[in-house]
């Protein structure tokens, strides 16, 4: 079957327009202004099927018409795993038999939480290092289908006295391949009329894909940009990561650069250290060379096991050594580096760990 030939999803209420909700009310003899009511206590957690958080004297005429024309969910929860740091993984099963998946992860702060969104089934982008890639590609998700993730994990959050606080596109898939779908989800999570969420509390996460990252200084969205560079040279790249080979990395950092004068906030460098392949001093030396003044912070990445690449490598976690040896050749250098935390990597939740066929 061809992509084209796919079934279409089902227009579930999380991805309806609101001006398309409010005039599919006034079709049915309500008042407009319920649309936006309705779609806010959705994006809240609202549970469309239980009734419960349903704004103040809502027609219940209504609700049972909403519940007839739109089917509750984009996905199904097809499997809900919880790791030993709280880390909880959702398999989403969608209404092709394909399958996403999204992670919520507890904050320091015991009434917080961050939630990491997927943006495709599958991804075509084939960093080596990255279980996903193995998947390969399928389709972009819709509207509805990432709209549908940040409620799911809203709603999850709540059911353990935490508040959604933050969200990552740094799941499934390259963001910047599925723009469109992408702004117009966080146009709406971010809105304060429905999700809320606050833009800066958003991060687009990229391979480096030049174009997109054009594309979404041209929108004005005041989000976060996080690119994952992981080589500070162009050779080593285009072998971890084959994007490389259309993007270089002065090209990258250069729009990169663009995206920050506009913004006025520093654009995260993502560096995952894998042992003998881009953790060396001279690789440290290089990576601070390339960010040079730039007010740039780098994540640094402790790799999480894969299994054998596509290339068929197995790569390892640099050692404690190496990887503070790295961290210190930067900060040595004038660069902002921090270890990001690592989370849910026992039940393959953590970064690069997402595949679509997990759990069946």
């Amino acid at each position: 079957m061809e992509l084209t030939d796919l079934p279409l999803p089902p227009a579930t209420l999380a991805g309806v327009e609101p001006g398309a909700l409010a005039d599919q009310f006034v079709s049915w003899g309500y008042k407009p202004s319920h649309a936006l009511r309705l779609l806010r206590a959705l994006y809240q957690g609202l549970d469309l099927e239980q009734g419960a958080g349903l704004p103040a004297r809502f027609p219940v005429g209504l609700l049972e018409r909403v519940r007839s024309a739109f089917p509750a969910s984009a996905a199904v929860e097809a499997l809900r795993e919880v790791g030993a740091d709280g880390t909880t993984k959702f398999l989403l099963r969608l209404h092709d038999s394909r399958s996403v998946e999204s992670v919520l992860m507890p904050d320091y702060r015991p009434d917080r939480a961050a939630g990491c969104l997927s943006s495709q089934v599958g991804c075509a982008m084939g960093c080596d290092f990255c279980a996903t890639a193995k998947s390969g590609f399928d389709r972009n998700l819709t509207v509805g289908e990432i709209v549908g993730q940040f409620i799911l994990l809203r709603r999850a959050a709540q059911a353990v006295g935490r508040r959604l606080q933050t969200l990552v596109f740094m799941g499934m898939g390259e963001p910047m391949l599925n723009l469109p779908a992408v702004l117009e989800a966080v146009r709406r999570i971010a809105d304060n009329r429905l999700g809320g969420i606050g833009w800066r509390q958003i991060t687009l996460s990229t391979v480096g894909v030049v174009p997109g990252i054009e594309a979404l200084c041209e929108t004005g969205l005041n989000v976060q940009l996080a690119l994952s560079l992981h080589a500070p040279d162009d050779a080593t790249r285009a072998r971890l990561l084959p994007a490389g080979r259309r993007f270089p990395i002065a090209d990258i950092l250069a729009a990169a650069d663009r995206f920050q004068a506009l913004r006025g906030r520093p654009v995260i460098i993502q560096y995952c250290l894998l042992a003998g392949v881009n953790d060396t001093p001279e690789h440290a030396r290089m990576l601070a060379d390339r960010i040079g003044s730039r007010r740039m912070h780098v994540n640094l990445l402790r790799y999480n096991a894969t299994g054998t690449s596509l290339r068929g490598v197995n790569y390892q976690p640099s050692s404690d050594e190496a990887s503070e040896a790295f961290a210190a050749g930067l900060r040595g250098r004038g660069v902002v580096a921090h270890f990001r935390r690592s989370r849910g990597p026992d039940i393959n939740a953590a970064c690069g760990q997402l595949r679509e066929t997990a759990g069946g």
